[in-house]
């Protein structure tokens, strides 16, 4: 069964706290802090692999979550970092968010993707010793993991597509000049999900789609047109099939206009693409159609046409991959944020956001004077004062900070 959409959820593992710890240790008094730093949260990778072709594995089961990280605890001793956690995906996935906007694509065997990065560890109380801060008595909690869905799409990475209506003799074509199996039947709409087949010719090697038949218009939905079009659209070269035994009768002229029509109201940039038309099924066809179709004729079950048609293809591909070279093995098409943004929220308050401005509140005791301290002096150094200014804050306006809230105070 094959699968070209579904949705997933990502979770990243939680950071361990840091601990709180003195030394207590027979003949020394007053030991000094030692509490151990917590583990890093586990990540979420998506990574292509060559092997996965289908979305199928998500289909009934879409959560994958890494394994969170362990608290830090006495005597310096650091917590065990949660382990990451790699999601196989076919090569060719696009990964958009809920909105439907594109965040990612990943297109070669190999590239890794950070779906969602797992929670710092907190510091612990060690961490804060300073010649004016003798006995920390804080430590930082941690981070919590990254959790998002997403809905993933495949759209399959070939050299050549092949495009015609339903019963035009692709799969044939498709099993005669490479490995691939498809079924094979004689009424239309036989193949309901793509086929890839790599061919071998000479020193050309190119890979090639077996798209399911389109109709008329399949631009516009029709016969699930979308999901079988999209798969098109990263095709090098585009072979054209038009049938010279039609059940119903329409010429191949009338066939190629129809099915460029069609390519071209999905995305007009297509038409721009290598192709090569053909007249298929030459081995059914009556003569009248052979002979003044105007189309080169082939054959996928006599072979007839089939090696002229192939070092065609190859020299097409060859050109089409000096002009048009793959895109990168992974294409980030939003990146992580970064400073500190503040925004009004619903309720009025101000709202700041920004990895380092809720490190810097996520502390275990901060009705610890020492520790109050300690998060005033982080947050003005990282500009949250200025931009707060900047925001309209007035005096008595509610702030939050991740978990933390507190009224603005000028100064």
């Amino acid at each position: 069964m094959f699968v070209d959409e579904c949705q997933l959820h990502v979770k990243a593992g939680d950071g361990g706290a840091g601990a709180v710890s003195f030394r207590r240790e027979a003949h020394v008094a007053e030991g000094g802090p030692d509490g151990g730093d917590g583990g890093k949260g586990g990540d979420v990778w998506l990574v292509a692999d060559h092997n996965v072709a289908s979305l199928l594995s998500f289909k009934d089961h879409p959560h994958r979550s890494a394994t969170s990280g362990a608290h830090g605890s006495g005597k310096a001793k650091h917590g065990r970092a949660g382990s990451d956690i790699e999601v196989p995906v076919p090569e060719g996935t696009i990964v958009r968010d809920l909105d439907g906007e594109v965040v990612a694509e990943i297109n070669e065997a190999g590239a890794r993707w950070l779906a969602a990065a797992g929670g710092q560890g907190g510091k612990g109380n060690a961490r804060f010793l300073s010649n004016r801060r003798r006995a920390p008595s804080f430590a930082e909690q941690g981070e919590i993991g990254e959790e998002a869905w997403f809905n993933l799409e495949i759209k399959l990475m070939a050299d050549v597509a092949l495009v015609g209506f339903p019963n035009a003799g692709k799969s044939t074509l498709i099993s005669r000049i490479s490995a691939a199996k498809p079924k094979i039947a004689g009424y239309p709409f036989t193949t309901l999900e793509p086929h890839l087949g790599v061919v071998r010719f000479d020193e050309h090697e190119f890979v090639v789609a077996d798209i399911p038949g389109l109709v008329e218009g399949a631009s516009e939905g029709k016969g699930l047109g979308h999901q079988f079009l999209r798969h098109i659209e990263r095709a090098r070269v585009l072979l054209i099939m038009l049938d010279l035994a039609p059940d119903d009768g329409r010429e191949p002229a009338v066939q190629e206009r129809i099915l460029l029509r069609e390519l071209e109201q999905h995305e007009p940039e297509l038409m721009e693409r290598p192709r090569l038309v053909v007249g298929s099924r030459a081995d059914l066809a009556s003569e009248p159609w052979r002979s003044h179709s105007g189309f080169p004729a082939i054959s996928a079950v006599t072979g007839e046409g089939i090696p002229w048609l192939i070092g065609q293809l190859a020299q097409l591909v060859e050109g089409a991959r000096a002009l048009q070279p793959r895109p990168r093995r992974v294409m980030v098409h939003r990146p992580v944020p970064t400073g500190v943004l503040v925004e009004r929220g619903p309720d009025g308050s101000l709202v700041v956001t920004g990895r380092q401005a809720e490190r810097a509140v996520a502390l275990s005791d901060l009705t610890d004077a020492g520790a109050l301290a300690y998060a005033q002096g982080r947050l003005k150094r990282l500009g949250v004062d200025r931009a707060l200014a900047r925001a309209g804050a007035k005096e008595g306006d509610r702030v939050r900070i991740g978990r933390f809230e507190f009224d603005w105070e000028p100064g």
